[in-house]
Protein backbone atom coordinates (compact mmCIF):
# COMPACT_ATOMS: atom_id res chain seq x y z
CA UNK A 1 0.00 0.00 0.00
CA UNK A 2 1.41 3.39 -1.01
CA UNK A 3 1.32 6.18 1.55
CA UNK A 4 -0.51 9.30 0.48
CA UNK A 5 1.79 12.28 0.07
CA UNK A 6 1.71 14.70 2.97
CA UNK A 7 0.79 18.33 2.40
CA UNK A 8 3.97 20.36 2.87
CA UNK A 9 3.51 23.40 0.67
CA UNK A 10 2.18 26.24 2.89
CA UNK A 11 -0.23 27.45 0.22
CA UNK A 12 -1.60 23.95 -0.29
CA UNK A 13 -1.96 23.48 3.48
CA UNK A 14 -3.79 26.79 3.80
CA UNK A 15 -6.13 25.97 0.92
CA UNK A 16 -6.92 22.55 2.42
CA UNK A 17 -7.35 23.68 6.02
CA UNK A 18 -10.67 23.53 7.82
CA UNK A 19 -9.68 26.57 9.87
CA UNK A 20 -7.65 29.50 8.53
CA UNK A 21 -6.07 32.61 9.99
CA UNK A 22 -4.86 35.34 7.67
CA UNK A 23 -2.53 37.70 9.53
CA UNK A 24 -1.78 41.04 7.88
CA UNK A 25 1.68 42.05 9.02
CA UNK A 26 1.51 45.30 7.08
CA UNK A 27 -1.54 46.28 9.13
CA UNK A 28 0.37 45.36 12.29
CA UNK A 29 3.26 47.63 11.31
CA UNK A 30 0.87 50.44 10.36
CA UNK A 31 -0.94 50.11 13.70
CA UNK A 32 2.36 50.44 15.56
CA UNK A 33 3.20 53.58 13.59
CA UNK A 34 -0.23 54.98 14.42
CA UNK A 35 0.31 54.35 18.12
CA UNK A 36 3.78 55.90 17.87
CA UNK A 37 2.22 59.02 16.35
CA UNK A 38 -0.41 59.15 19.10
CA UNK A 39 2.32 58.76 21.74
CA UNK A 40 3.72 62.16 20.78
CA UNK A 41 7.15 62.81 22.28
CA UNK A 42 7.23 59.49 24.12
CA UNK A 43 9.03 56.51 22.64
CA UNK A 44 6.74 53.64 21.68
CA UNK A 45 7.34 50.05 22.65
CA UNK A 46 5.37 46.94 21.77
CA UNK A 47 3.74 44.32 23.98
CA UNK A 48 4.15 40.87 22.42
CA UNK A 49 3.32 38.61 25.37
CA UNK A 50 1.03 35.59 24.94
CA UNK A 51 2.64 34.78 21.58
CA UNK A 52 1.93 38.31 20.34
CA UNK A 53 -1.68 38.04 21.49
CA UNK A 54 -2.05 34.71 19.72
CA UNK A 55 -0.69 35.79 16.33
CA UNK A 56 2.90 34.56 16.55
CA UNK A 57 5.73 36.28 18.40
CA UNK A 58 8.32 35.44 15.73
CA UNK A 59 6.57 37.11 12.81
CA UNK A 60 5.03 39.91 14.87
CA UNK A 61 8.28 40.67 16.69
CA UNK A 62 10.30 40.85 13.50
CA UNK A 63 7.78 43.15 11.78
CA UNK A 64 7.44 45.45 14.80
CA UNK A 65 11.22 45.67 15.08
CA UNK A 66 11.48 46.59 11.39
CA UNK A 67 8.74 49.19 11.91
CA UNK A 68 10.89 50.87 14.56
CA UNK A 69 10.06 49.33 17.95
CA UNK A 70 13.11 48.99 20.18
CA UNK A 71 11.40 48.28 23.50
CA UNK A 72 9.41 45.07 23.84
CA UNK A 73 7.42 43.61 26.71
CA UNK A 74 6.89 39.89 27.30
CA UNK A 75 5.46 37.98 30.24
CA UNK A 76 7.99 35.16 30.56
CA UNK A 77 11.73 34.75 29.88
CA UNK A 78 10.99 32.01 27.33
CA UNK A 79 9.09 34.55 25.24
CA UNK A 80 12.00 36.94 25.50
CA UNK A 81 14.50 34.29 24.43
CA UNK A 82 12.45 33.61 21.29
CA UNK A 83 12.02 37.30 20.54
CA UNK A 84 15.73 38.02 20.88
CA UNK A 85 16.39 36.30 17.53
CA UNK A 86 14.10 38.81 15.80
CA UNK A 87 14.91 41.96 17.79
CA UNK A 88 18.68 41.70 18.19
CA UNK A 89 19.46 45.01 19.88
CA UNK A 90 16.09 45.83 21.46
CA UNK A 91 15.40 46.08 25.17
CA UNK A 92 13.15 43.18 26.11
CA UNK A 93 11.37 43.59 29.44
CA UNK A 94 10.06 40.52 31.30
CA UNK A 95 6.92 41.58 33.14
CA UNK A 96 6.82 38.60 35.51
CA UNK A 97 10.18 39.65 36.92
CA UNK A 98 12.78 37.12 37.95
CA UNK A 99 12.70 34.04 40.17
CA UNK A 100 15.31 31.44 41.09
CA UNK A 101 16.12 29.40 38.00
CA UNK A 102 15.37 32.24 35.57
CA UNK A 103 18.61 34.16 36.02
CA UNK A 104 20.64 32.25 33.43
CA UNK A 105 18.03 32.95 30.74
CA UNK A 106 17.89 36.62 31.77
CA UNK A 107 21.64 37.03 31.36
CA UNK A 108 22.08 34.74 28.36
CA UNK A 109 19.46 36.52 26.26
CA UNK A 110 20.08 39.99 27.69
CA UNK A 111 16.56 40.40 29.06
CA UNK A 112 15.44 43.10 31.49
CA UNK A 113 13.50 41.72 34.47
CA UNK A 114 10.75 43.95 35.86
CA UNK A 115 11.17 43.76 39.63
CA UNK A 116 7.77 43.88 41.31
CA UNK A 117 8.21 42.82 44.96
CA UNK A 118 10.58 42.85 47.92
CA UNK A 119 11.23 39.13 47.36
CA UNK A 120 12.24 39.70 43.76
CA UNK A 121 14.35 42.69 44.70
CA UNK A 122 16.27 40.69 47.31
CA UNK A 123 16.84 37.83 44.88
CA UNK A 124 17.96 40.21 42.14
CA UNK A 125 20.47 41.88 44.44
CA UNK A 126 22.01 38.53 45.27
CA UNK A 127 21.98 37.55 41.59
CA UNK A 128 23.86 40.59 40.34
CA UNK A 129 26.34 40.12 43.17
CA UNK A 130 27.16 36.71 41.66
CA UNK A 131 26.72 37.43 37.94
CA UNK A 132 27.69 41.08 37.71
CA UNK A 133 25.67 44.19 37.00
CA UNK A 134 22.69 43.88 34.66
CA UNK A 135 19.82 46.25 33.81
CA UNK A 136 16.43 45.86 35.46
CA UNK A 137 13.16 47.76 35.69
CA UNK A 138 10.95 48.47 38.68
CA UNK A 139 7.18 48.09 38.75
CA UNK A 140 5.23 50.09 41.34
CA UNK A 141 1.57 49.71 42.24
CA UNK A 142 -0.30 53.02 41.94
CA UNK A 143 -3.77 51.67 42.63
CA UNK A 144 -4.29 48.55 40.52
CA UNK A 145 -3.46 46.19 43.41
CA UNK A 146 -1.85 43.70 41.09
CA UNK A 147 1.93 43.44 40.64
CA UNK A 148 4.22 46.12 41.95
CA UNK A 149 6.08 47.45 44.94
CA UNK A 150 3.84 49.53 47.25
CA UNK A 151 4.33 53.23 46.60
CA UNK A 152 5.75 53.93 50.07
CA UNK A 153 8.41 51.23 49.67
CA UNK A 154 9.33 52.48 46.21
CA UNK A 155 9.75 56.04 47.47
CA UNK A 156 11.92 54.80 50.34
CA UNK A 157 14.01 52.86 47.85
CA UNK A 158 14.44 55.95 45.68
CA UNK A 159 15.75 57.98 48.63
CA UNK A 160 17.90 55.21 50.14
CA UNK A 161 21.46 56.41 49.65
CA UNK A 162 22.74 53.11 51.02
CA UNK A 163 21.11 50.98 48.32
CA UNK A 164 23.63 49.01 46.25
CA UNK A 165 25.03 50.89 43.29
CA UNK A 166 24.28 47.82 41.20
CA UNK A 167 20.57 48.50 41.61
CA UNK A 168 19.97 51.15 38.99
CA UNK A 169 16.68 50.53 37.18
CA UNK A 170 16.49 51.63 33.57
CA UNK A 171 12.73 52.07 33.78
CA UNK A 172 10.00 52.52 36.35
CA UNK A 173 6.52 51.50 35.32
CA UNK A 174 2.99 51.13 36.58
CA UNK A 175 -0.33 50.14 35.04
CA UNK A 176 -3.63 51.98 34.77
CA UNK A 177 -6.67 50.15 36.10
CA UNK A 178 -9.42 52.10 34.29
CA UNK A 179 -7.75 53.54 31.21
CA UNK A 180 -10.47 52.06 28.98
CA UNK A 181 -12.91 54.46 30.68
CA UNK A 182 -11.66 58.02 30.14
CA UNK A 183 -14.26 59.39 32.58
CA UNK A 184 -12.93 57.37 35.51
CA UNK A 185 -11.37 59.62 38.20
CA UNK A 186 -8.96 56.80 39.00
CA UNK A 187 -6.96 57.59 35.85
CA UNK A 188 -5.92 61.02 37.10
CA UNK A 189 -5.27 59.73 40.62
CA UNK A 190 -2.92 57.09 39.29
CA UNK A 191 -1.25 59.54 36.92
CA UNK A 192 -0.57 62.02 39.71
CA UNK A 193 0.77 59.28 41.96
CA UNK A 194 3.02 58.06 39.17
CA UNK A 195 4.25 61.61 38.54
CA UNK A 196 5.33 61.73 42.20
CA UNK A 197 7.13 58.43 41.75
CA UNK A 198 8.84 59.58 38.56
CA UNK A 199 10.12 62.69 40.30
CA UNK A 200 11.58 60.55 43.09
CA UNK A 201 13.48 58.45 40.54
CA UNK A 202 14.92 61.47 38.78
CA UNK A 203 16.72 60.59 35.56
CA UNK A 204 15.06 57.17 35.24
CA UNK A 205 12.71 56.63 32.30
CA UNK A 206 9.03 56.21 33.21
CA UNK A 207 6.18 54.27 31.57
CA UNK A 208 2.53 54.31 32.64
CA UNK A 209 0.37 53.81 29.54
CA UNK A 210 -0.52 50.70 27.61
CA UNK A 211 -2.87 50.95 24.60
CA UNK A 212 -5.83 52.57 26.36
CA UNK A 213 -3.66 54.97 28.31
CA UNK A 214 -2.21 56.37 25.10
CA UNK A 215 -5.67 57.65 24.17
CA UNK A 216 -5.93 59.55 27.48
CA UNK A 217 -3.48 62.13 26.16
CA UNK A 218 0.06 63.45 26.68
CA UNK A 219 -0.15 63.70 30.48
CA UNK A 220 -0.18 59.91 30.58
CA UNK A 221 2.59 59.21 28.06
CA UNK A 222 5.74 59.96 30.12
CA UNK A 223 8.90 58.60 28.41
CA UNK A 224 7.70 55.28 26.98
CA UNK A 225 4.31 53.87 26.00
CA UNK A 226 3.46 50.18 25.84
CA UNK A 227 0.76 49.51 23.21
CA UNK A 228 -0.54 45.96 23.07
CA UNK A 229 -4.09 45.17 21.95
CA UNK A 230 -4.33 48.23 19.68
CA UNK A 231 -1.46 46.87 17.60
CA UNK A 232 -3.47 43.75 16.79
CA UNK A 233 -6.55 45.54 15.51
CA UNK A 234 -8.91 45.52 18.48
CA UNK A 235 -10.40 48.32 20.57
CA UNK A 236 -8.57 49.28 23.74
CA UNK A 237 -10.66 52.17 25.03
CA UNK A 238 -13.99 53.90 24.87
CA UNK A 239 -12.06 57.03 23.91
CA UNK A 240 -10.45 55.27 20.98
CA UNK A 241 -12.16 56.82 17.94
CA UNK A 242 -12.07 53.58 15.99
CA UNK A 243 -10.31 50.27 15.95
CA UNK A 244 -6.92 50.26 14.35
CA UNK A 245 -6.60 48.35 11.10
CA UNK A 246 -7.79 44.72 11.32
CA UNK A 247 -4.79 42.41 11.52
CA UNK A 248 -6.33 38.93 11.64
CA UNK A 249 -9.14 37.27 9.74
CA UNK A 250 -10.45 33.92 10.98
CA UNK A 251 -12.35 31.59 8.65
CA UNK A 252 -13.92 28.14 8.98
CA UNK A 253 -14.83 25.68 6.25
CA UNK A 254 -18.49 24.86 5.68
CA UNK A 255 -18.69 21.09 6.09
CA UNK A 256 -22.30 20.57 5.07
CA UNK A 257 -25.41 22.41 3.94
CA UNK A 258 -28.59 20.91 5.33
CA UNK A 259 -32.29 21.64 5.24
CA UNK A 260 -34.37 21.56 8.40
CA UNK A 261 -38.09 21.96 8.88
CA UNK A 262 -40.03 24.43 10.99
CA UNK A 263 -40.51 23.05 14.49
CA UNK A 264 -37.31 20.98 14.44
CA UNK A 265 -34.63 21.65 17.05
CA UNK A 266 -30.96 22.52 16.61
CA UNK A 267 -27.83 21.18 18.34
CA UNK A 268 -27.24 20.01 21.92
CA UNK A 269 -30.06 20.36 24.40
CA UNK A 270 -32.58 21.04 21.63
CA UNK A 271 -32.67 24.56 23.02
CA UNK A 272 -33.57 26.24 19.73
CA UNK A 273 -36.60 25.33 17.65
CA UNK A 274 -36.88 26.62 14.10
CA UNK A 275 -39.74 28.98 13.39
CA UNK A 276 -39.47 28.40 9.64
CA UNK A 277 -38.11 25.96 7.13
CA UNK A 278 -34.39 26.70 7.20
CA UNK A 279 -31.12 26.21 5.39
CA UNK A 280 -28.19 25.60 7.72
CA UNK A 281 -24.43 25.71 7.18
CA UNK A 282 -22.38 23.48 9.50
CA UNK A 283 -18.91 25.05 9.97
CA UNK A 284 -15.74 23.39 11.24
CA UNK A 285 -15.13 25.60 14.27
CA UNK A 286 -16.03 25.27 17.93
CA UNK A 287 -15.03 26.17 21.42
CA UNK A 288 -11.86 24.06 21.09
CA UNK A 289 -10.77 26.71 18.60
CA UNK A 290 -11.54 29.68 20.81
CA UNK A 291 -14.94 30.23 19.23
CA UNK A 292 -16.53 30.47 22.63
CA UNK A 293 -19.64 28.56 23.65
CA UNK A 294 -21.05 31.88 24.87
CA UNK A 295 -21.35 32.89 21.21
CA UNK A 296 -24.14 30.33 20.81
CA UNK A 297 -27.46 31.52 19.48
CA UNK A 298 -29.50 29.82 22.18
CA UNK A 299 -29.21 27.62 25.22
CA UNK A 300 -26.38 29.19 27.20
CA UNK A 301 -26.73 31.42 30.24
CA UNK A 302 -25.35 34.55 28.58
CA UNK A 303 -28.29 34.73 26.21
CA UNK A 304 -30.54 35.47 29.19
CA UNK A 305 -28.97 38.94 29.28
CA UNK A 306 -30.65 39.76 26.00
CA UNK A 307 -27.42 39.83 23.98
CA UNK A 308 -27.78 38.15 20.61
CA UNK A 309 -25.45 35.36 19.58
CA UNK A 310 -22.63 35.82 17.09
CA UNK A 311 -22.79 36.20 13.34
CA UNK A 312 -20.59 34.84 10.62
CA UNK A 313 -20.04 36.52 7.26
CA UNK A 314 -20.43 34.70 3.96
CA UNK A 315 -21.56 35.60 0.45
CA UNK A 316 -21.65 39.29 1.37
CA UNK A 317 -24.05 38.90 4.32
CA UNK A 318 -24.02 38.40 8.06
CA UNK A 319 -25.58 35.09 9.07
CA UNK A 320 -26.46 34.20 12.68
CA UNK A 321 -25.26 31.33 14.82
CA UNK A 322 -28.17 29.06 15.77
CA UNK A 323 -28.18 26.54 18.59
CA UNK A 324 -25.32 25.70 20.88
CA UNK A 325 -21.73 25.88 19.66
CA UNK A 326 -20.02 22.53 20.16
CA UNK A 327 -16.38 21.51 20.51
CA UNK A 328 -15.67 21.28 16.78
CA UNK A 329 -18.72 22.66 14.98
CA UNK A 330 -20.99 25.68 14.77
CA UNK A 331 -24.30 26.01 12.91
CA UNK A 332 -25.11 29.17 10.95
CA UNK A 333 -28.54 30.01 9.54
CA UNK A 334 -28.14 30.88 5.83
CA UNK A 335 -31.86 30.77 4.98
CA UNK A 336 -31.94 34.41 3.91
CA UNK A 337 -29.21 33.92 1.30
CA UNK A 338 -30.21 32.95 -2.24
CA UNK A 339 -30.26 29.17 -2.72
CA UNK A 340 -26.99 27.86 -4.09
CA UNK A 341 -25.01 30.88 -2.88
CA UNK A 342 -23.15 28.83 -0.26
CA UNK A 343 -21.68 25.42 -0.99
CA UNK A 344 -20.01 22.82 1.19
CA UNK A 345 -16.30 23.61 1.15
CA UNK A 346 -16.80 27.39 1.20
CA UNK A 347 -15.37 29.46 4.03
CA UNK A 348 -17.28 31.60 6.49
CA UNK A 349 -15.60 34.55 8.18
CA UNK A 350 -15.71 34.38 11.98
CA UNK A 351 -14.10 37.78 12.49
CA UNK A 352 -11.93 40.05 10.42
CA UNK A 353 -12.46 42.84 7.91
CA UNK A 354 -16.23 42.25 7.70
CA UNK A 355 -16.98 41.36 11.32
CA UNK A 356 -14.82 43.29 13.83
CA UNK A 357 -13.35 41.08 16.51
CA UNK A 358 -14.76 43.40 19.19
CA UNK A 359 -18.27 42.80 17.85
CA UNK A 360 -17.78 39.06 18.22
CA UNK A 361 -16.24 39.48 21.66
CA UNK A 362 -19.21 41.60 22.78
CA UNK A 363 -21.58 38.85 21.67
CA UNK A 364 -19.66 36.47 23.94
CA UNK A 365 -19.73 38.90 26.87
CA UNK A 366 -15.96 39.30 26.76
CA UNK A 367 -13.22 41.41 25.16
CA UNK A 368 -11.08 41.19 22.05
CA UNK A 369 -8.05 40.28 24.17
CA UNK A 370 -9.62 36.96 25.16
CA UNK A 371 -10.77 36.19 21.63
CA UNK A 372 -7.27 36.66 20.21
CA UNK A 373 -5.27 34.94 22.94
CA UNK A 374 -7.74 32.03 23.07
CA UNK A 375 -7.29 30.96 19.46
CA UNK A 376 -6.72 27.22 19.33
CA UNK A 377 -3.96 25.26 17.62
CA UNK A 378 -5.95 24.00 14.65
CA UNK A 379 -5.86 27.14 12.52
CA UNK A 380 -3.60 27.08 9.50
CA UNK A 381 -1.90 30.44 9.30
CA UNK A 382 -0.96 32.61 6.35
CA UNK A 383 1.01 35.79 6.86
CA UNK A 384 0.70 38.75 4.51
CA UNK A 385 4.17 40.22 4.51
CA UNK A 386 4.83 43.85 5.33
CA UNK A 387 6.61 46.04 2.80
Amino acid sequence: MTDSPALTDPDDMFDAASLRLTIDLQALADNWRDMARRSGKARTGAVVKADAYGLGIEDAGEVLYRAGARDFFVAQPEEGATLRHYAPDARIFVLSGVWPGMESAIFQHDLVPVIASEEQLAFWMSTVADYGDHPCALQVDTGFNRLGLPLEEALELASDVSRPASFSPQLILSHLACADDPASPMNRRQMETFRQLSAAFEGVEASLSASAGIFLGPDYHFDLTRPGIALYGALASRSQPMATRPVVTAQARVLQIREAQAGQSISYGATHSLSRDSLLAIAAVGYADGYLRNLSGHGVSLRQTGLPGANGFIAGRNVPVVGRITMDMTIFDITDLPRGTVQAGDYIELFGANIPIDEVAHAAGTIGYEMLTGLGLRYQRRYIEAE
